[in-house]
């Protein structure tokens, strides 16, 4: 059982054909079995650089699909190069306590696009994202992404009064919102979501990152000078 364990552990961190050409050699073997034994704290890097290369695998495949927003649905600099996605959702307490943090990011790099992915998981967050959707059709998609983030939890009162602020044509908004352009975008972002494996909101990508949760602004501004 140990040395079943012990493979695993070395497939981890040295992938699975590392772990094939040490098992050859008992005497490897043996070796890298004390090591791990006398440095346990090396484990948890293991695995953590190996969870963090399967997520780069996953989103070269579909990074510039990721990176493409839906027309309008960006905050800061619309024509930036320095490019973090956001899924998020209107109902999600961690997505508004972000705002702020990605704010301030927008403020300090004039290059910077942030292309925001509608994910609505939470109940009664699908009507927001289509309106959301709707806003950015618009061209006023800023506007009442924050009007309803600051309305509080997503209704059909908030909404309507986010729209309001915003300034929306509200009969084609509707309209929009309940079209297939903005069923197949929601479906879209929830198959990318699974594929990136997010299990929630907030997430997102940045530089060639995926990260998940509420975040520190330096940590993703981190993520994305590392990619520059």
């Amino acid at each position: 059982m140990k040395n079943h364990l012990l493979t695993a552990l070395i497939a981890l961190g040295c992938g699975f054909a590392g772990a094939a050409l040490w098992s050859l050699s008992g005497l490897a073997h043996d070796q890298t079995r004390e090591y791990l034994i006398a440095n346990p704290q090396i484990l948890p890097e293991m695995s953590e650089a190996y969870q963090r290369q399967e997520s780069q695998d996953r989103l070269a495949g579909i990074a510039d699909e990721v990176r493409e927003p839906f027309p309008g649905a960006v905050l800061g600099n619309p024509d930036g190069g320095t490019v973090l996605v956001k899924f998020t959702d209107y109902g999600c307490t961690y997505c508004r306590q972000s705002i702020a943090a990605i704010d301030e990011l927008i403020a300090g790099d004039p290059d910077l696009k942030v292309v925001i992915r509608e994910w609505p998981i939470f109940d009664g967050s699908e009507q927001a994202a289509r309106m959301a959707l709707a806003a950015a059709r618009q061209g006023k998609y800023p506007a009442f992404y924050h009007a309803l983030f600051e309305q509080g939890p997503p209704s059909d009162t908030t909404i309507a009064r986010a729209a309001q602020i915003a300034g929306l044509d509200i009969e084609q908004a509707r309209a929009f919102a309940a079209s297939d352009d903005a069923t197949g975008e929601l479906a879209r972002n929830m198959a990318l979501a699974r594929t990136l494996q997010f299990t929630g909101t907030p997430s997102w990508v940045a530089g060639g990152e995926t990260i998940q949760g509420l975040v520190p602004p330096e940590r993703l501004a981190e993520a994305l000078a590392a990619d520059s």
